[in-house]
């Protein structure tokens, strides 16, 4: 399919909808991380949202679109955690059922808090996209809406909202560095980075454990990995979407990887300068900052803290003996 890139004016009637439903998060700035960074950084804390993760933006925007007769009939939907809360809570806010997909060894806190929002929870599969095949059948033979977690222009332009949000309040960024899973986050970024500040550099970062986007990016080509190694369930995907296939080159400057030690280290950087907790999703941008530091030095930098969701034993774990 021949995606079209979203707009701007997208972007601007996705803020229309979700308005009613969702505040703006906040864009943080700390002299600790401006230390720690070598740089002035701007912190977009979506990890504040309801759901404690970005994702929330397309749901509520896709979800409020939706034709009132489709909406009516459910709509279903796969995802290791957060989409599903951004589904979940979007279907209860229109008063729709939601039918959603996870791992068979899916975070149990996201399980639990999807469940919370009134949706039914299928655990099925390996992995995320073990998943998400078995949603896909079931949503054609039950006449479902299947909201997909990146090819649906709906969603991209609901979560670019954040990014709207950061250049309102940092207009002037040199860098912008965003998580990359499926790839809903960096493509909603670039849409209006390259509308409002063509200069600023977009850097997507993947975890070395999951890195079917950074090499179909940089072979230019679909290439699908026959597993994923990370802890950070938000970024393990084994194959690359349509869409972001399709948008990325043209929007993105870079797609970067680190590692799940990198993750770890950015969680307690963030703790420790912001007192803000991030999943391994969450620091994947701020772990590609600290890796890029040097390139850094004195400039604007924004760094994208997507989601919070990180149960207390994998805290305990990241903390080490400092968490008692």
């Amino acid at each position: 399919m021949n995606w079209p890139t979203p707009t701007l004016a997208d972007v601007l009637r996705a803020r229309a909808s979700i308005s009613p439903y969702l505040r703006p998060t906040p864009t943080l700035e700390r002299p600790a991380l401006d230390e720690a960074l070598g740089c002035r950084v701007h912190l977009k804390c979506e990890n504040l949202n309801p759901t404690g993760a970005f994702k929330v933006r397309g749901g509520v925007n896709l979800l409020a679109n939706l034709e009132p007769g489709r909406r009516s009939r459910g709509v279903l939907a796969a995802s290791t955690g957060n989409h599903a809360q951004s589904v979940a809570y979007a279907a209860r806010l229109f008063g729709t059922r939601a039918v959603i997909y996870m791992p068979e060894a899916a975070n149990p806190l996201k399980v639990a808090a999807t469940r919370a929002l009134g949706a039914e929870v299928v655990l099925i599969g390996r992995d995320f996209d073990d998943a998400r095949r078995a949603a896909e059948d079931r949503a054609g033979r039950e006449g479902l809406r299947y909201v997909h977690s990146a090819d649906e222009p709906l969603l991209i332009a609901g979560v670019a909202t954040y990014a709207l949000e950061l250049f309102e309040a940092a207009p002037d960024l040199d860098a912008l560095f965003v998580p990359v899973g499926a790839g809903s986050g960096v493509l909603g970024a670039a849409v209006v980075a390259r509308a409002v500040s063509p200069s600023t550099r977009i850097v997507g970062v993947q975890a070395e454990g999951a890195p079917a986007v950074y090499l179909s990016w940089k072979a230019g080509r679909r290439v699908v990995t026959d597993k994923v190694s990370t802890f950070a369930e938000g970024l393990a995907t084994r194959e690359p979407f349509d869409l972001p296939l399709q948008l990325l080159p043209g929007l993105v400057d870079e797609i970067m990887l680190v590692t799940d030690a990198e993750l770890e280290s950015a969680i307690r950087l963030l703790i420790e300068t912001t007192g803000q907790v991030a999943e391994g999703a969450g620091a994947a941008a701020m772990a590609g900052a600290l890796r890029r530091r040097p390139e850094l030095e004195g400039r604007s930098t924004g760094i994208v803290l997507s989601g919070g969701n990180l149960g207390i034993e994998a805290l305990r774990r990241i903390l080490g003996p400092a968490a008692g």
